[in-house]
């Protein structure tokens, strides 16, 4: 079928600078090892934080759900698609992120998605970090709000772009809690100071937060000790909760509207069962199991410690998310199939996704992963690295 020859130049033009990526299919559930191309190699790609993908309580609570309840729901949330159990799963995380109230969506990107394009208008004016997430971007791109950006967790530069944004109706500052690819921790106790100061709202996406950072995996708003000052907090259920969705946890006020407005949330099917009580059973995972988390950190710093020793530059992560970065995107990708080729699966990020120049294979430790599978995967790091002029 002719019409789709200019996408085709550009997907010629990829492969020639050696930035064309196939999908990698695994063959075998999500763990601390995968099986990729028939081989089991150990996996640091995965988002899976803290192994809850395969945890037997999540299994469970999602076949009983399916037994009980069937595959699907066969509605929105607004005609007859809300189940006891939705409301259920929210009322528990309202209660876990110390919040009056939360709303489920989809994906954490149509949550970025809903919150923002319901909540401002011309008269108003959102602030954004310059590294946030693609669907906070995606987000600021449907309102009508005016937008600024600051540069990335410089709060002099926020402090400049309130001040220049006085005469709006509402000032919105967005930012990750954890930026996803640098692993780098925004600071949050400083926006919130200035936010006070100048009367702005906040909004905190904590997808790469949420079962990572705070109590039992609370977040970055309660990690700083901020609970109550933060307007809005945007979570996942779909990386450490280790199922799939999004949620929005802000005031009843907040979450009343956006189930009138909420486009997302509006015209999609609600969660089936199966997803919906396992992401409750989630939750009572990072409250009774807290063992967890602790693993997830003593992993991390060993992994780190041990990339940072064999002389990679792993940015300013302070998180489980520890990038390699190595600058050009081809070397990025032949990175990647070098570790995959000594058995460790981890990608390669390259533009548009991180900017040019600062290509990366990103990692991300799991509480799943033995020492002796760190250690081996930083051996095939020191290897590739080696081979490749890295280090």
């Amino acid at each position: 079928m002719k019409g789709f020859e200019y996408l085709q130049e550009e997907l010629d033009a990829m492969k020639k600078e050696g930035t064309f990526r196939k999908l990698v299919p695994l063959e075998s559930e999500q763990g601390s090892k995968v099986v990729v191309n028939g081989k089991e190699v150990i996996q640091l790609s995965s988002n899976n934080y803290l192994g809850l993908t395969s945890h037997p309580r999540l299994r469970k609570a999602a076949l009983d759900a399916v037994e009980q309840y069937g595959a699907g729901t066969g509605s929105v949330r607004t005609i007859a698609g809300t189940l006891t159990m939705h409301e259920e799963l929210e009322k528990k995380l309202a209660e876990f992120k110390h919040t009056e109230a939360s709303l489920v969506f989809q994906s954490g990107f149509t949550t970025n998605q809903g919150v923002l394009s319901a909540i401002l208008s011309p008269e108003d004016v959102v602030i954004s970090d310059a590294l946030n997430h693609a669907s906070i971007i995606d987000g600021i791109r449907l309102t009508k709000a005016a937008r600024k950006v600051y540069k990335h967790v410089d709060m002099q530069d926020l402090e400049r772009a309130l001040q220049e944004s006085k005469d709006f109706r509402k000032r919105l500052i967005v930012t990750d809690g954890v930026f996803s690819m640098d692993g780098n921790i925004a600071p949050l106790p400083k926006i919130v100071e200035l936010a006070e100061k100048y009367d702005a709202l906040i909004m905190v996406d904590d997808a790469h937060a949420s079962g990572v950072l705070g109590q039992n995996g609370r977040g970055t708003v309660n990690h700083f000790g901020l609970d109550g000052r933060v307007h809005i907090q945007v979570g996942t259920l779909s990386k450490a909760i280790g199922v799939l969705g999004g949620y929005v946890a802000s005031s009843r006020t907040l979450i009343d509207y956006l189930i009138h407005k909420g486009r997302p949330f509006l015209f999609s099917t609600s969660h089936p069962p199966a997803v919906t009580m396992a992401c409750i059973e989630a939750i009572n995972v990072l409250l009774e199991e807290p063992e967890l988390i602790e693993k997830l950190w003593d992993n991390t710093r060993f992994f780190k410690q041990g990339l940072e020793q064999l002389g990679f530059n792993t940015g300013k992560s302070e998180t489980p998310v520890t990038p390699v970065i190595v600058g050009d995107e081809a070397l990025s990708h032949q990175f990647s199939d070098k570790l995959l080729q000594y058995g460790v699966f981890a990608q390669g990020i390259a533009f548009p996704t991180v900017a040019k120049g600062m290509a990366r294979v990103r990692t991300i430790v799991t509480a799943q992963h033995s020492r002796e599978e760190l250690q081996a995967a930083l051996d095939a790091f020191e290897k590739a690295g080696k081979e490749l002029g890295i280090i």
